[in-house]
């Protein structure tokens, strides 16, 4: 009870100040403004109907069928977050309307579980001091991009899980690593087979943009495995995605070009890698053909601008020979380059690390090549175009 005395406290405390209220302009008719400073301060055990009346004078609504209704709703949004069940949490929380849920036990579990849900920002902004337990803590320090603390105040699956893709983002593959593993070890020991999918694809993720195909393919194939059983079908395409990306990368553009040209309903991302390889392997129309029906698609998705700018890239060295000659491509090439680094996880500068160091070398611009690869976040193990 102190936990929820303590919220409600500052719960009160804050709507008052947002509507520029004097404790005793809130106080009047309902109790004295002395103890409306020690309900605000969490120092008093006040009776319900008080603190109700407090919160309903603030458009507040607290009530006992509210109350069960939101710890109910709180705790099975727990059980499919903590269990990798991102699809069912998004589902329970797209009709909470949190907000509604406010001034109740667990008003603030629901407004940071609705923003991770929906993957918005906080309504409100936080600090620690809100938060009354361990799950409330670790949940703040998430959103925040806090990972390690996330991982200090709950120590489970979930924490290392996030804690490992943001890792996998930035290109520090080894401290993704240890963390994925810890997050596979933890959801095998709870049967939390999502969190174990997700663990392992990151895992062969780190692999492929590493250029590590024994490793790449280890973890693929474990996570194959349990994207068959769960029935997951976007996690399988994103494995033969990522296993094509590779093979690009390492220079088997035939294999990677049988995945590309096969793939069903391609987006912008896909018809790039498809002209890629058309590219390198001398099918000079059909590459022309996979970047007009690139260009064509209507994408509203993020990186549809970035795609745009992917495909413009190769398009200019199929339409110019001498492209490494031509300081046009180099600031088109620097341009991709930086708003993959900015915009995107850590592989796909990557993996456009060879144009750039191919550039670099061919206009004498040595020291660059250096800095470049002296400054990327983990070995990149360059292939000779």
């Amino acid at each position: 009870m102190d936990n929820v005395r303590t919220y409600r406290g500052r719960l009160i405390s804050r709507e008052r100040l947002r509507r520029e209220w004097s404790q005793a302009g809130l106080a009047q008719g309902i109790c004295s403004v002395s103890y409306l400073s020690k309900i605000e301060a969490g120092k008093a055990d006040a009776s319900g109907e008080i603190v109700r009346a407090l919160l309903a004078k603030l458009g507040l609504r607290v009530d006992d069928a509210l109350e069960a209704e939101a710890e109910e709703r709180a705790e099975a949004a727990y059980e499919a977050l903590l269990s990798g069940d991102s699809e069912g949490l998004r589902d329970l929380m797209a009709g909470a309307h949190a907000e509604a849920y406010r001034a109740t036990a667990a008003g603030l579990d629901l407004l940071m579980l609705e923003a991770i849900a929906l993957r918005e920002p906080l309504k409100e902004a936080l600090i620690l001091e809100d938060c009354q337990n361990g799950r409330q803590r670790a949940l703040l320090a998430v959103l925040q991009g806090d990972h390690l603390a996330a991982i200090g105040h709950l120590p489970c699956a979930y924490t290392y899980l996030e804690a490992g893709i943001h890792d996998y983002v930035k290109g520090s593959y080894a401290a993704a690593v240890e963390c994925l593993q810890a997050a596979y070890e933890l959801a095998a020991r709870d049967g939390s087979a999502r969190i174990m999918l997700h663990a392992k694809l990151y895992l062969g993720n780190c692999c492929c943009n590493q250029l590590d195909t024994a490793g790449m393919e280890k973890h693929y194939r474990v996570a194959g495995r349990l994207a068959r059983a769960l029935g997951d079908a976007a996690s399988l395409a994103s494995i033969a995605y990522n296993t094509a990306s590779g093979q690009i990368e390492t220079g088997d553009y035939g294999e990677a070009y049988r995945y590309f040209s096969q793939v069903e309903d391609p987006g912008k991302l896909v018809l790039h890698k498809l002209a890629i390889c058309c590219e390198k392997t001398g099918r000079i129309e059909e590459a022309f053909s996979a970047l007009d029906r690139a260009a064509a698609l209507a994408e509203d998705s993020l990186n549809a601008s970035l795609a745009d700018c992917l495909c413009d890239l190769v398009r200019y060295r199929l339409e110019h020979a001498d492209y490494l000659e031509r300081a046009a491509y180099g600031d088109l090439l620097l341009s991709c380059y930086e708003m993959c680094a900015a915009e995107l996880p850590m592989g796909y500068a990557a993996f456009h690390l060879p144009w750039m160091i191919e550039w670099y070398r061919a206009n004498r611009q040595y020291r660059k090549a250096y800095e470049l690869l002296a400054d990327f976040p983990f070995k990149y193990p360059l292939n000779e175009f």
